[in-house]
């Protein structure tokens, strides 16, 4: 399976446990301060290499030593970086995340090099001898060049998938409407769907999108897991239960794992399954990249718990 993951890249310097910061000039000890690969398009381009696809990631980054770093990381994971824009004069987009003992994640966000990518850099022949393209943070191109872009895959063959960057109380339905006649999979999470929607129920307000040209809405839940949404219906596929470390990266994980699964063939539920092992196996470090595993160890992880239950 061959996928471009355009969109969104993000350098990511996690610090754990932080339940306070100290006063004025203080200083308190942690047990660990990592950097990784991350963004709606960084991190899952990682986790969908793990998972055995081909996968060239398209974006804009800095040239600067964030962006070195950046670039790395993801091709020590077996990302084709060369795709991407380096932009002189710009920060390259990084997060500084303080992770809780509880495994949530407040954040501190530069927006840097992500903002400046548009229709001129898109790789277009790339694009079209892909098998899938996967979308990440499309509100940061603005829905019309989202839509060219999704339109385009979609005319050469492409199976496309789209995942949201902005938090929900930020959304419009305005800011994915043009595009969602092109997206076969629309991952989002259940606050993002309220948003974006603007219902005040996530069946409804997945349905809405649906309506309007999505092919499938598949919401993640955290520990609820992921409902899946279609023309057809509504199924709801549970989360695994983990001793959670660190959500970061897991939306971007399940959107790996679900791409993964439909480019094997599987259904949307098995592709659901597949997502939330991911997920849940990345949840247990510290992260988006945590977990030494392959496709068969998360089918292996999957079936495990499943036994369990």
């Amino acid at each position: 399976m061959k996928v471009v993951t355009m969109g969104v890249h993000v350098l990511d310097v996690l610090v754990r446990p932080v339940d306070a910061i100290p006063e004025g000039q203080g200083a308190t000890l942690v047990e660990d301060i990592r950097m990784t690969a991350a963004g709606t398009a960084g991190g899952t381009a990682l986790t969908l290499a793990k998972l055995g696809a081909t996968v060239r990631s398209a974006g804009a980054v800095g040239a600067d030593a964030t962006g070195g770093m950046l670039v790395r990381l993801l091709e020590d994971a077996g990302v084709d970086t060369g795709l991407l824009v380096r932009r002189d004069g710009v920060a390259t987009s990084a997060s500084v995340l303080p992770i809780r003992s509880d495994g949530g994640r407040p954040s501190l966000h530069l927006l840097g090099a992500n903002i400046t990518y548009g229709v001129d850099d898109v790789p277009w022949d790339a694009v079209a001898e892909a098998d899938h393209l996967h979308l990440g943070g499309p509100e940061l191109i603005g829905v019309e060049a989202a839509a060219r872009i999704l339109r385009f895959a979609r005319e050469n063959g492409v199976t496309t998938s789209v995942d949201l960057l902005a938090p929900g109380a930020l959304g419009s339905f305005e800011q994915l409407a043009a595009a969602l006649p092109y997206i076969d999979q629309l991952l989002p999470n259940d606050e993002q769907v309220l948003g974006f929607s603007g219902e005040d129920d996530l069946v409804a307000g997945a349905r809405k999108l649906v309506d309007a040209g999505a092919g499938l809405v598949a919401v993640t839940r955290g520990g609820d897991g992921a409902l899946l949404v279609t023309a057809g219906g509504t199924e709801a596929v549970p989360a695994f239960e983990v001793d959670v470390v660190d959500t970061t990266g897991c939306g971007d994980a399940f959107s790996a794992g679900f791409v993964r699964g439909t480019g094997l063939g599987r259904g949307p539920r098995e592709s659901a399954v597949l997502g939330n092992a991911v997920a849940a196996l990345v949840a247990r470090g510290l992260g988006s990249d945590h977990g030494d595993f392959d496709l068969a160890a998360a089918d292996a992880f999957a079936d495990t718990c499943a036994r369990r239950t």
